[in-house]
């Protein structure tokens, strides 16, 4: 009888440690990127970030392709590897006008290999126009993307403009900010400099 006890603690042991070391090499298993420290970030939102909403969990971004600067074209997907705040926009939109600056301030401190600030013009948003709404406000850092029918905005569920999504470095939406924002404030840094310092994999 002892002797069944012991094998049987045996085999329970080894199919423990077994499912231990599955997880450890299933790629679906969540990285320390996708294990936000919320009760952390939530004690940095001030100000315009507490529209910050970070989600329970990592959701999938959209796939739909875009028009960058150049006429070609890309996919959030192509940004992996760093966090990136995708920013949807429109010229006709004034509360884009108040925001963009601290948008281009923010990716001018901290843009890098960790970080960057990508912009997109939704709807019809002719490329002479965007020039020209960047030239008024002083803004030469931020790409002249196009999401010229709305498309990638619409699977996103971007309803209004302006709204900013935040990525994950596995290309997932994290957060989501509806509305303008002072994004260059001390606690859109902060928060920034807390996601960048998250060891990853």
């Amino acid at each position: 009888m002892k002797r069944s006890a012991l094998i049987y603690t045996a085999i329970a042991a080894i199919a423990i440690i077994a499912v231990g070391l599955i997880a450890l090499r299933d790629p679906a298993t969540p990285t320390p990127a996708s294990r936000l420290d919320h009760a952390m970030l939530d004690g940095l939102r001030e100000g315009d970030m507490k529209k910050l909403a970070f989600h329970a969990a990592p959701k999938p971004a959209g796939t739909t392709a875009y028009v960058t600067e150049d006429g070609g074209e890309a996919t959030l997907a192509d940004h992996k590897g760093r966090y990136v705040l995708v920013n949807f926009w429109a010229t006709w939109c004034a509360p884009c006008r108040k925001e963009m600056p601290s948008l281009s301030r923010l990716q001018a401190e901290k843009g890098g290999a960790d970080f960057e600030v990508l912009t997109l013009a939704s709807g019809k948003n002719n490329p002479a126009k965007i020039k020209q709404f960047l030239n008024e406000i002083e803004v030469d850092n931020l790409p002249m993307h196009r999401d010229p029918a709305g498309k990638l905005a619409r699977e996103m569920g971007v309803m209004g403009m302006p709204v900013t999504v935040l990525l994950d470095p596995e290309g997932q939406e994290i957060a989501r900010l509806i509305g303008d924002a002072e994004w260059d404030s001390e606690a859109a840094k902060a928060i920034i400099d807390a996601l960048t310092s998250t060891p990853q994999g």
